[in-house]
């Protein structure tokens, strides 16, 4: 089974180079057990381009989906027998990044 871990930042600034550090440990234990499958961080979220092309013509905005005080600053996909073993690896990576993390199973 694969879950998503969303990587939830409320500040604007960047992760400290000992975060990176950290993380950069966590992701090689998660490739070390044969849970890695992607990971990966994002610009922020000013960055971002919202394209809505439901109504036959694309409509492209500039800025993020929606305003908000937290944003999405990366994510792991991690390869997991069950929600429990996903859940601790989890709460592993909220310590070693410093962040709130949300898992989600893929459908």
């Amino acid at each position: 089974m694969q879950y998503l871990v969303s990587v939830i930042d409320d500040s604007a600034g960047l992760a400290t180079p000992e975060e990176e550090a950290a993380t950069d440990a966590f992701n090689d234990r998660l490739q070390a057990g044969g849970y890695w499958v992607f990971a990966a961080g994002l610009a922020a979220p000013s960055s971002a381009t919202v394209i809505d092309n439901r109504g036959g013509q694309p409509m492209f905005t500039d800025g993020p989906f929606l305003e908000s005080k937290e944003h999405l600053a990366g994510f792991w996909i991690l390869e997991a027998p069950d929600l429990d073993v996903a859940l601790k690896l989890a709460a592993e990576g909220s310590r070693h990044c410093n962040r709130k993390v949300e898992v989600r199973p893929i459908l």
